[in-house]
């Protein structure tokens, strides 16, 4: 009963963390708000939150990762796939030497196995922790897909990085060339593991649908499910479990361009999945925050066994440690985009060189955030003769120092490095777009000729069927003669269409508010309002774009 009150209490924390956020007249990233209810929380109840770390990171990282390699545009990532494997393999070993031999000096207490773990789990960056700048201040879409590509692979990268540098902490022996051969063993492994478990899984299902019919509710099931799957199959055959994860996600997205999922399914699947990623981020970030006393304690005690007594020395490592790990991002992007500028004009192709405010950009959007937090809480308690793990305690509150300070500049800095920054223009899809429209609508069109001859064939009203195909081809080839106009005529066509879908969506919300206002009146059932209000919001989701 004590583990379900505290959940909620959590869960219930994240809502009232969306709502700050919202409420707030400047772009706070709501990672920070969430870090201070839980200490709220923790300043005025005692939750009692025990965190077991083999538990912690079965729970959250196997979805969370899962969804990255779900989600992430594959367009983005191929096309930019040099940049993004240098930020995201790179700089994370760069990130992990740099940073980690930056902390054993700060810190000579603290195990150098230790501090290489403490660095490989600084290095993930999160994109999704900046999202609410970007909603106010817009990032590049460029930009942002190489974000975004960059953390699907460097969350991977730093926890198996993570996890070799802990295993050194645990036995005391590190062998470059074992652990250039076990990477490859696990890293190969996980991916095999997670793509074949997942194609398996998709087979068995289709074969299911084909024979029984599709049932929403469980194939939304096996989605949730089949990141722990993977994990675990993974994990329990000695290889990479995080890469399972991740590769189970990017297969899940190719297999969804199948299309043989229902709309119901797709639309709800996406409405469960966007949930679990909103309550599983908040509610690391709040654990965290309630956490952070207790941690804060014990951190200070390990500061003072180093001989500095001060309990600022925390801030000072901490600020050093972000400070460290911006001048290592901003070094390597220099040097890599100083480097993919020469390729491009050694192979004769022209470019604009960027401006410093765009490296600074990138340097500073790689904040940290729910990745590296959840993959520090997860470092062991003890070692394996049972003596308290070293550095755990410190390790956690540097962590969450650095999530701190990363997310207060990114929300500083970032508003001031992309105003009007002329970044190289993105190459447009309307072209694209508007002829995927238009053999979309030539498909309709043969579609509905086809049902409509053999609906009406041999039938007294054939006429019906004519009458109701001819008017739905007549919309299509309204679209298909829309689409095809260019120039002013083009222009002119989708401002039509911009009026025209504005016009509908304020007929829909009408119609919307009358069905409400019949219902309460008892001049409409309650069953047949629910179906007409349903109606009216999937056409209002249609019209909005969302």
């Amino acid at each position: 009963m004590e583990s379900i009150s505290v959940s909620l209490i959590l869960l219930f924390a994240v809502v009232v963390s969306g709502t700050l956020t919202r409420l707030s007249p400047i772009p706070i990233p709501p990672p920070l708000v969430q870090i201070a209810l839980g200490a709220v929380i923790a300043s005025v109840a005692d939750l009692g939150v025990s965190l077991d770390p083999d538990l912690f990171f079965l729970l959250f990282l196997p979805p969370l990762l899962f969804l990255d390699g779900w989600r992430i545009p594959k367009e983005g990532l191929l096309r930019d796939k040099g940049v993004i494997l240098e930020l995201a393999l790179g700089l994370v070993i760069f990130t992990v030497l740099g940073v980690g031999l930056l902390i054993h000096l700060l810190i000579p207490s603290m195990p150098l196995a230790v501090a290489f773990a403490l660095a490989a789990i600084l290095s993930p960056t999160d994109p999704i922790a900046v999202s609410a700048i970007a909603a106010r201040v817009p990032i590049p879409n460029r930009l942002m897909h190489i974000l975004e590509g960059e953390s699907l692979l460097n969350d991977a990268s730093g926890l198996v990085c993570m996890r070799f540098a802990v295993a050194a902490a645990l036995t005391g022996t590190f062998s470059l060339t074992d652990a250039v051969g076990t990477f490859f063993w696990v890293a190969i492994g996980g991916i095999v593991i997670g793509v074949g478990v997942t194609w398996a899984v998709m087979q068995l299902q289709r074969f299911l649908t084909r024979k029984l019919g599709e049932e929403t509710g469980s194939l939304i099931l096996i989605s949730l499910l089949l990141p722990f799957a993977a994990y675990l199959i993974a994990e329990h055959l000695e290889c990479s479990g995080i890469l399972a994860a991740v590769a189970a996600g990017i297969t899940m997205s190719y297999g969804e361009q199948s299309g043989r999922a229902s709309a119901v399914t797709r639309v709800r699947r996406t409405a469960v999945w966007d949930t679990v990623q909103f309550a599983m981020n908040g509610v690391i970030f709040v654990l965290l925050g309630e956490q952070l006393p207790q941690i804060a304690s014990s951190a200070i005690n390990i500061v003072r066994e180093t001989g500095h007594y001060d309990p600022l020395w925390l801030i000072v490592y901490i600020v050093a440690i972000n400070v460290a790990l911006a001048a290592l991002r901003f070094s390597w992007v220099w040097v890599s985009l100083r480097f993919t500028l020469y390729r491009a004009a050694r192979s004769g192709y022209e470019f604009t060189r960027p401006s410093w405010r765009l490296v600074a950009a990138t340097s500073l959007a790689g904040a940290r955030g729910a990745i590296t937090l959840a993959g520090v809480l997860t470092l062991p308690l003890t070692m394996g003769d049972g003596s308290p793990f070293p550095g755990r305690d410190l390790s956690i509150f540097l962590a969450a120092g650095v999530i701190i300070v990363s997310l207060v500049a990114a929300s500083i800095g970032l508003p001031f490095l992309l105003k009007n920054l002329h970044v190289p223009a993105e190459p447009s899809h309307q072209r694209e777009e508007d002829e995927a429209r238009i053999r979309g609508a030539e498909a309709a069109i043969k579609a509905i000729e086809q049902l409509q001859h053999d609906m009406g064939e041999g039938r007294a009203d054939a006429d019906l069927y004519a009458d109701a195909g001819a008017r739905l081809m007549d919309i299509y080839r309204q679209r298909i003669a829309g689409r095809s106009k260019t120039g002013d005529d083009a222009m002119l066509a989708r401002r039509s269409e911009e009026i025209e879908r504005k016009l509908r969506l304020a007929g829909v919300k009408a119609e919307r508010a009358e069905f409400f206002r019949l219902a309460k009146n008892r001049k409409l059932s309650e069953e047949l309002m629910k179906k007409l209000v349903r109606e009216a919001d999937l056409a209002e989701a249609r019209f909005s774009g969302t």
